[in-house]
């Protein structure tokens, strides 16, 4: 675990894993994780993007080892991509491949946006561009009233299939159930009065959108939309309601991933 600390003076966790061949020059995976989600989320990708690529792994402010900000500090999207941009100057020294799930998706889209000379290429699970369209601020009042887990595990429906391990998914609700309650408020319901998808026409570098076809947090039809915008890039659908795809199938999600990175 590495720290760096960001232009508004908080610090900011991150992960360097590089196990490929030492006399190779690997490309770099950047990876971005989900609101209430911290870098470990990502152990079931690991194995399969080590052996050709060099990953850096950031914890999002407010959450895993990151600092929080205080109630009374400024938090917003573009202290996020400014953290972001930090971050792959910090561990690089050149374009990357980045990959933003759900919210962190948010993130990777305004990246990609701002900050064109960064990113070689953008990969998107579950992330339409922004939460405004969705049921979301609904989550808050009931997160309040019976605790962040019970919510969780009451709605564990809209993130996970049937089918999915439990032993998964009780780690993931204890794992995501263990956020600061009034941050993760707080971050929700700023991502939820955000909509760019008008903006997305300025995304030129080559992206992947990974979506559940039956999504039930966001809207399934926005990703159709996103691909009309960006120019060069693909859609492709898992058969799923469960928005949680990176967790629930995460070899199916790696498997188009690196798909697409060795077309780039």
């Amino acid at each position: 675990m590495n720290t760096f600390k960001t232009h508004d003076g908080l610090q900011v966790a991150y992960h360097v894993d590089d196990f490929t061949r030492p006399w190779t020059k690997p490309e770099t995976v950047v990876l971005l994780h989900a609101a209430m989600g911290h870098s470990t989320r990502w152990f079931s990708w690991m194995p399969a993007l080590l052996s050709d690529y060099r990953v850096v792994r950031m914890d999002l402010r407010g959450h895993g080892q990151s600092e929080m900000p205080e109630p009374e500090q400024d938090f917003n999207l573009q202290q996020l991509v400014d953290d972001t941009c930090q971050l792959i100057e910090t561990t690089t020294d050149g374009p990357v491949h980045l990959v933003g799930n759900s919210a962190g998706g948010y993130v990777a889209q305004q990246v990609a946006i701002q900050s064109p000379d960064n990113i070689k290429t953008l990969a998107l699970f579950g992330a339409t561009p922004g939460l405004k369209h969705s049921h979301a601020p609904t989550w808050i009042p009931k997160i309040q009233e019976i605790g962040l887990k019970t919510f969780l595990r009451q709605t564990i429906h809209e993130r996970f299939d049937e089918n999915a391990d439990p032993a998964l998914v009780d780690w993931f609700i204890e794992q995501a159930g263990s956020n600061d309650p009034a941050f993760i408020a707080r971050f929700v319901l700023h991502m939820c009065t955000h909509d760019f998808m008008e903006e997305l026409v300025a995304i030129k570098v080559p992206t992947l959108i990974v979506a559940a076809g039956k999504e039930s947090i966001g809207h399934a039809d926005a990703y159709t939309n996103m691909q009309k915008r960006i120019k060069n890039s693909k859609l492709v659908h898992i058969d799923t309601a469960a928005h949680n795809i990176c967790d629930g199938y995460p070899a199916v999600c790696v498997e188009h991933l690196k798909t697409f990175l060795a077309s780039h």
